[in-house]
């Protein structure tokens, strides 16, 4: 078959898939395939050969890849699909003014800046509501997490990074890294739909004046800037500028969702996946428990829930091939939960370890006065500043917008530090909760190389930090969260070197958690990558006849 013909194949199911998903938002149903309007209503016990839970990167590219080989599968979301306008006419709020829409059952929303000027005029109340965004909560660290068909794509920047080559090599030492940025990178970037904006629509445009000043700036202090490419439609962004497209990226919406030129899961992976006719997708069911029958299979327990977070139903489904697409925190999560409680008692003493923050550190600088930033900022990054090469203190800071709508002579960063720092899951048997062991020592570690790198940058431009930005504290360094949840159950550790879990058959784990830790960019390029790699080796060894 020639790569047109399957590119052209592939387009016809994207569009079986949109319509699949346009009707079940339509209808208001939380089972989703071709046969959508017909679609019954499921037995005590849903059997499929295949069941993935999560429909994020890794889930996707199981879903995809499964229906593709003709094998029936079922994809558990725990979130909504996002799919239906609200009052104004669209699917998502803009950061500027979120609604009840913006997060993941809360009252008020937590955005990554807390304050401004020292001024509560970040966070708003809102109405709970299962929201796209969701913040996780753990001692010393939190994690944010997209809620909804289609996962962290829905809300992230969308910087599709492939890795530095040698530094991926260093993390996976079992994986061929050549087979890896020869068939599996190149794969998942021409799935997703990765693209670059143009330079020189760049270094004209008011949108990215921001970027410019920060290259400037690290340009001073003898740093290298790179761009990166991303999954937003820089075509659509350019006509959005021109006022001929309806404005996402330029109207202030990144975290709570992008409503117009953003290539998310539910545009690509997941809507070839339905379009195969062979995936089912249920939404806001979250599954809390597995477990092996004496026969092999695998039986899973999950509570739906309601718009208001009410459990209405708890159901059981049954499986031969069980893949964990949940994120770093749902897949560790479930698996330790699993050991612990002793449903899944073979799985290895690692699950649970290795997990770690990318590094995570946002900061602030404060420019001066003639160094304007812009009233007007993208809200896809499109360049960092790379100083990864630098042995003594590797940093890869993404120049990120802070889209406020006035002129505030602010630079944003998002720092991704080599930390080494990882810490464990355990699980607490008299709640059931699972706890993350990290310190805030940890932390520390990254805020520790990001002030490294920007104190160069502040001493060589007679600039300062803001103090103002996360809090009332004077907090200079956002060590307290991360964007880039990784490992938990290690790739060549708690799995093969394919993903397929240790001490059970037919499991198998797609997602970031099998990344150990750090990657040293924005991950989810890798994490696709892996997905497609454990892919097809399942299918070629583990599904055949």
């Amino acid at each position: 078959m020639t790569v047109k013909l399957m590119q052209r194949q592939l387009t016809r199911r994207q569009i079986l898939g949109m319509v699949a998903l346009q009707g079940a938002a339509a209808a208001g149903l939380t089972r989703i395939g071709l046969q959508v309007a017909s679609a019954a209503e499921p037995a005590a016990v849903d059997n499929a050969p295949a069941i993935v839970v999560g429909s994020g990167y890794g889930g996707a590219v199981a879903a995809l890849r499964l229906g593709q080989a003709g094998i029936r599968t079922l994809v558990l979301e725990m979130g909504r699909l996002w799919n239906t306008p609200g009052p104004d006419g669209k699917v998502f709020c803009s950061t500027r003014t979120p609604d009840q829409r913006s997060m993941w059952f809360r009252t008020r929303t937590e955005a990554p800046l807390a304050t401004f000027l020292w001024l509560d005029l970040v966070n708003q109340d809102i109405s709970s509501y299962p929201g796209v965004l969701d913040r996780v909560h753990y001692d010393h660290m939190s994690v944010y997490v997209g809620r909804g068909v289609g996962g962290g794509s829905l809300v992230n920047g969308g910087m599709a990074v492939t890795p530095l080559r040698s530094y991926f090599a260093e993390q996976f030492p079992t994986v061929d890294t050549a087979e890896m940025y020869d068939t599996y990178f190149p794969r998942a970037r021409s799935m997703l739909g990765v693209n670059t904006v143009d330079p020189a629509w760049f270094e004209s445009t008011e949108w990215y004046r921001f970027t410019r000043i920060s290259r400037k700036h690290a340009d001073n202090a003898g740093l290298k800037t790179t761009f990166v490419p991303n999954v937003y439609d820089f075509g659509h962004m350019e006509r959005e500028a021109a006022g001929t497209a309806t404005k996402s990226a330029l109207a202030g919406e990144v975290i709570y969702g992008n409503n117009q030129g953003k290539r998310s899961l539910d545009k690509t992976y997941l809507a070839s996946a339905l379009g195969t006719g062979n995936v089912t997708l249920h939404t806001m069911e979250r599954v809390t428990s597995i477990s092996r029958a004496a026969d092999g299979t695998y039986l899973l327990t999950a509570d739906r829930i309601d718009d208001t977070g009410t459990v209405v139903e708890t159901k059981e489904y049954a499986c031969t091939y069980l893949f964990l697409g949940g994120g770093s925190i749902g897949t560790t999560e479930l698996l330790v939960r699993a050991r612990e409680s002793g449903t899944l008692p073979r799985l290895d003493a690692s699950v649970g370890t290795g997990w770690g923050t990318n590094g995570n550190v946002m900061l602030g600088r404060a420019n001066h006065v003639w160094d304007t930033v812009g009233a007007n900022q993208s809200t896809m990054p499109v360049m960092g500043i790379d100083d990864w090469a630098n042995t003594a203190n590797p940093v890869f800071a993404e120049i990120a917008p802070l889209p406020m709508g006035l002129e505030h002579w602010v630079s944003l960063y998002l720092a991704i530090t080599k930390n080494p720092e990882r810490a464990s899951f355990t699980y607490d048997p008299a709640s059931g909760a699972v706890r993350l062991g990290w310190s805030a020592a940890q932390s520390a570690v990254s805020v520790g190389m990001a002030k490294k790198l920007f104190d160069r940058i502040n001493k060589a431009n007679a600039t300062i930090y803001r103090y103002d930005l996360f809090g009332s504290s004077n907090k200079v360094f956002a060590d307290d969260f991360t964007y880039h949840p990784l490992g938990g159950c290690v790739l060549g550790r708690s799995t093969d070197a394919y993903g397929r879990v240790k001490g059970y058959s037919r499991l198998y784990v797609t997602d970031g958690s099998l990344v150990p830790g750090s990657i040293g960019v924005n991950p989810f390029v890798t994490i696709t990558a892996l997905a497609e790699r454990t892919m097809a080796r399942v299918l070629a060894e583990d599904t055949a006849p």
